[in-house]
Formats: C-alpha cells, sequence, structure tokens
C-alpha cells in the first residue's frame, strides 16, 4: 500500500485496535480522544489519513463503514483515496463489500436540481495489503471486484429509476427503459399492451389500468443462455404511481408513491446484472407497468373481476391493486413451466407495521425456498423475516359473491393475507416452487440508512442476484 499515491489513506480501526501496524499516528488520535468506536472518525489531513472505527470485518459492518465514509468524503476536497482489504472470510466477501459499500454510498440523486453538487472525488485504490496479515489471492479480488461492481452499480441503475417522478416514468416509459435494456444486453423482450391483456383474460391487470390515460405494459425480459439447467420466473410489481384509485389515499400518503414501481424496478436491474455476469440458467423476468389513476372509467369497490386463471375478485378497496395486477402475471409466468417463480413488490404497508422500515417480508408454502432466500439476504446484506401462512387467515379473504376478495375482512395481518391472495392465483402444481417478497418497508426511506440513501434503495436486488448466483452453481 506504501507505494499508491494517494490524496488520502482509509484506515478502519477495526473492534478499536489502535495498537494494530496500520495506524501510525497513535499520539495525534489520542490528543483527539478518538478510540476507535463504531463509526467514530478522525481525519487527520496533514497526515493524509482518516481513521474510522468499525466494530468487526463482516461484510455488513464493512459495507457500511464504507459507504458512510465516502458519503463524508464527497464534500471534501480529497480527489482519490487508498485502502487496504478488510475481510473475515474470503476475498469476495472483503473486497466485495467495499466495492458496494464505496459504489452505493457515493449515490446521490439530482436530476431534479437546478445545481448539480460537484463530488472532487474520483478514483479509489483497493490495496492488496490485507489487515489480518493473510495472502491475497489476487484473481479471486479481481473477480469480486467486477461482479461487486456490477451488481452495485445495478442497485444504483434502479435506484435512479424509482426516484423519478410519475410525470417522467409511465408504463409506457417502463416499456421504453425495458426495450433499451434489451438492445444494451444479450436480453430478449417481448411486451404486450391493452389488446393483449385484454384478449389473455387478464380481467384484474387491466381494470387496474381503465382510469389512467396510460394504457398497461406486461414486459417480459428474459435471459436464456446455451444448455440452461434451470428456469426460473420473477415477477415485479411496476406501479408507475398509486392514488389508491376511487379508494383515495390521504394526500401524504401519495407523496412517496412514485416508490410503488420498485419492485419492477428491481426486476429490470435484475436482469440486466444476470446479463452482465452471464448467469448459466434460464431467467424469466416479468414487469406488470399499470397506474392505478382517477377517473370515469375507473374500477370500483364492488366491482368483480376475472383473473387469467378464471378465478373471480370481489373488489372491496381499490387501493389494493398491486396484488391484482401480480395476479395476472404470475398466471402468466406460470405458463413457463419454470422451477422457481418468485414475486417482488412494495405491497403492503402492514408489511412495515410487522416488520419495521428496513425488512423484506418472505412469504410461501416451501420452507426450502424461503430458507435459501434468507440466506442469499444474510450473504448479500439485506434484511429478511418469515412472516408464515397458517390455516386460519385464508377464511379472511373470502368472498360471498366472488372466489375471492382482494382485502381481508379483518383487520390485522394484512401483510399475510396478501400473500394469501397471491397464493390463489398459484397452482397447486407451483404452491411450493413460489415466493413473495414484500419490499414495501426497506424500498423508500426518508433518510439515509447503512448503505442507502434518501429516497430508493434498490432493495431486493442484491438479495435476488446471490439466490439466482447460487443455483447457477449447484
Amino acid at each position: 500500500m506504501k507505494d499508491v499515491v494517494a490524496d488520502l489513506e482509509l484506515v478502519f480501526v477495526v473492534n478499536k485496535k489502535l495498537d494494530h501496524k496500520w495506524v501510525k499516528d497513535r499520539d495525534n488520535l489520542a490528543k483527539l480522544n478518538f478510540k476507535g468506536e463504531a463509526e467514530e472518525s478522525a481525519l487527520l489531513p496533514e497526515g493524509g489519513r482518516l481513521y474510522v472505527g468499525i466494530e468487526s470485518m463482516s461484510h455488513d459492518d464493512l459495507r457500511i463503514a464504507c459507504a458512510e465514509t465516502i458519503r463524508a468524503l464527497i464534500s471534501k476536497n480529497f480527489k482519490t483515496i487508498k485502502l487496504g482489504m478488510y475481510f473475515a472470510k474470503s476475498e469476495f466477501e472483503g473486497v466485495g463489500a467495499i466495492v458496494e459499500g464505496c459504489i452505493l454510498g457515493e449515490y446521490n440523486f439530482s436530476k431534479y436540481k437546478s445545481k448539480h453538487a460537484k463530488t472532487v472525488l474520483h478514483k479509489i485504490f483497493i490495496c492488496c495489503d490485507d489487515y489480518s496479515g493473510r495472502k491475497i489471492n489476487f484473481k479471486n479480488a479481481q473477480l469480486a471486484l467486477k461482479q461487486s461492481e456490477i451488481i452495485a452499480k445495478n442497485v444504483n441503475f434502479v435506484r435512479d429509476i424509482v426516484n423519478q417522478t410519475p410525470k417522467d416514468i409511465t408504463p409506457l416509459t417502463m416499456s421504453k427503459i425495458a426495450k433499451d435494456l434489451s438492445k444494451q444486453t444479450r436480453l430478449s423482450l417481448k411486451i404486450f399492451g391493452e389488446k393483449y391483456i385484454k384478449e389473455k383474460g387478464m380481467g384484474a391487470m387491466h381494470a387496474v389500468s381503465l382510469a389512467s390515460p396510460y394504457p398497461p405494459q406486461l414486459i417480459h425480459l428474459i435471459h436464456k443462455p446455451k444448455n440452461a439447467q434451470r428456469k426460473i420466473v420473477l415477477v415485479g410489481k411496476g406501479l408507475t404511481y398509486d392514488t389508491g384509485g376511487l379508494s383515495l389515499k390521504p394526500s401524504d400518503a401519495m407523496l412517496t408513491m412514485k416508490m410503488d414501481k420498485a419492485g419492477g424496478c428491481v426486476i429490470f436491474g435484475v436482469m440486466k446484472t444476470i446479463a452482465e455476469l452471464n448467469l448459466p440458467i434460464e431467467v424469466h423476468g416479468i414487469v406488470g407497468a399499470v397506474e392505478n389513476a382517477i377517473g370515469k372509467h375507473a374500477y370500483k369497490p364492488d366491482d368483480v373481476l376475472r383473473a387469467k386463471n378464471s378465478k373471480t375478485i370481489e373488489i372491496k378497496n381499490t387501493d389494493a391493486e398491486g396484488r391484482l395486477v401480480l395476479a395476472d402475471c404470475l398466471c402468466y409466468g406460470q405458463e413457463l413451466k419454470p422451477d422457481i417463480i418468485i414475486d417482488i413488490a412494495t405491497l403492503t404497508g402492514a408489511c412495515i407495521v410487522a416488520l419495521g422500515e428496513y425488512t423484506i417480508g418472505v412469504m410461501g408454502h416451501s420452507q426450502e425456498l424461503k430458507s435459501m432466500i434468507h440466506k442469499s439476504a444474510e450473504r448479500s446484506g439485506e434484511l429478511t423475516g418469515d412472516l408464515p401462512f397458517n390455516r386460519y387467515l385464508p377464511k379472511l379473504i373470502k368472498s360471498k359473491i366472488a372466489d375471492v376478495a382482494n382485502v381481508s375482512s379483518g383487520k390485522w395481518g394484512g401483510a399475510i393475507t396478501a400473500g394469501l391472495f397471491l397464493s390463489e392465483f398459484i397452482s397447486d402444481e407451483y404452491k411450493d416452487k413460489w415466493a413473495h417478497l414484500d419490499i414495501a418497508g426497506p424500498s423508500f426511506a426518508d433518510n439515509a440508512w447503512g448503505e442507502n440513501p434518501i429516497g430508493a434503495s434498490g432493495s431486493g436486488l442484491r438479495l435476488l442476484v446471490d439466490y439466482l448466483c447460487t443455483l447457477s452453481k449447484k
């Protein structure tokens, strides 16, 4: 590391170890009363070093520390920084955490500002000196850097779409984004409009779109390498804006509803990532892009809709629209005969009540599949919590006049009953091959947290990419 020239050297003080050989300024740090506590920092410009306390070398701690450090340095006049390697288990954990933390922490959405902040920092050197004194496998480190850079940049790609306004991102814009992705990558693409959706009996998705001036779009991206051993279908909710329909949301609840397309945007990001990584499995990314507006053609509470699988749905609340779009998209996805089908959506505020703002709710009938998803979340630095189905809750979505109601008749367990509603559109053949991810909590935030900025986080992408990478190795 001493041979690399940079404006600033970043040194993480792990678990308060101020006697480590990388800590060169003990006297000055003592004068500053720096103890190396987690998130504590000391900038010594004259020595060209920044010391940051970190609790451990775990990939989560390292990723978050890098993100917070980069955020703090963006406003400073350092063009280049360097740091050594920190990892507990492997180069993939250590280098991956550093790269993801730096790229995710640097993110700033300023499209709508008249003045853009200028970033002086433009280069970060990750040196092959290891904090623990171990020998670095340079090839593994390079692979980790490349893979993590792709993943992190695509998280930011998702953030950019989600953060844009409903005026700029409509169902038709979502189709254009998909077309651009197809041109830029090896992805194949099918896009179906309102005529197809009506002809194929997708009455639930079509109804949600009726009051909008923008026609619904069924977007189908395909990654199909030769000799693929598995076929995976991913389905995303792409509500470009949600007023609540005739069951109108309160005005303050509408303020962040540009984020209701986050599930669909994550599907775009995942498909872009696996194309760039060239994973050896077949993956289909399906997005139902719709706007839930109000107008003379709006669907209404008391309507009964017919979904693609011919099940009828009593509408009790037009603000429970995402599950209607997903119902038809899940039916479409099952027709592809996949080995696994996973949907991801900002589906319910009830999930935030159950798990808090930062955690993805995981639901499904297969404990094995849910366990794999939880493990992928842990490896990739995302948070998940299990919301279990039980035998008593399905009766809450029964309807007296149709096959199923779109909202529960009870007050509690709304995230789970929404998941159970989706399960009504999963055939028996796929019950144990399906999982539902509710990202309503972590997909968008009013305050920065961890490696995530204010606004869109791209939550779910790293989890799904890790899951697909794991499948590709089996």
